[in-house]
């Protein structure tokens, strides 16, 4: 048991307090998700109060252990809105897959959208399938985002509508993705293009 002093006293106590805070929004997260319709797996925590809203005759579907953080102070870098996950019209999917990770997430979907498993997505990131406005000759047509396992998206990151990232790719901060982008690579920039090509990662059980 680690002793008390002045040093530690404050990092204990926040520790205590985000504890509480996890238990208590989880439990109201996944009374959202219930509320909502939405399928959630086992496992799943939030920290501050997310937003889901499926349309009628749509799917969001969440895997296990996934952890969602809306409150402004749940990720120190800073959370500037709640996640939020919807399903803007008949058909539209959100699929989640296991183990991963939202700070102040956007996903907004009128068509498909597929995130693999072990996906980190950093604070204020934005991944949609649509121009939203769709009532305005402007507006191209819905298309498919699909992001693959272990994808990490950095901080501000937007993902727009017709891409797919390849898996172990990493976003850099505050890029615009307009292009699919292939696997084991860096990309960054407006719009996102191949900076580098790294290592692919060993599959998890080989991993030290």
């Amino acid at each position: 048991m680690r002793k008390l002093n002045y040093d530690n006293l404050p990092h204990l106590v926040s520790c205590t307090i985000r504890i509480i805070q996890l238990k208590l929004f989880s439990l109201l997260g996944n009374i959202a998700a219930a509320w909502w319709g939405v399928k959630i797996g086992v496992g799943s925590v939030f920290n501050g109060c997310p937003k889901f809203k499926r349309h009628p005759d749509s799917q969001i579907i969440i895997g296990s252990n996934c952890a969602f953080n809306s409150s402004p102070t749940s990720n120190l870098i800073g959370v500037n809105r709640p996640c939020i996950i919807s399903t803007l019209q008949k058909g539209a999917i959100v699929k989640i897959g296991n183990g991963c990770g939202f700070s102040g997430t956007v996903i907004g979907s009128a068509k498909k959208i597929v995130i693999g498993k072990n996906v980190r997505c950093g604070a204020n990131t934005l991944i949609t399938d649509t121009d939203w406005h769709t009532d305005d000759s402007r507006a191209g047509s819905d298309a498919p985002v699909i992001i693959g396992d272990n994808v990490w998206l950095g901080l501000n990151v937007t993902v727009l509508k017709g891409v797919t990232i390849g898996e172990n790719t990493f976003i850099a901060i505050g890029s615009v993705v307009t292009r699919s982008i292939p696997p084991n690579v860096v990309a960054g920039g407006i719009p996102a293009k191949i900076l580098k090509t790294i290592k692919p990662l060993l599959p998890e059980k080989e991993r030290v």
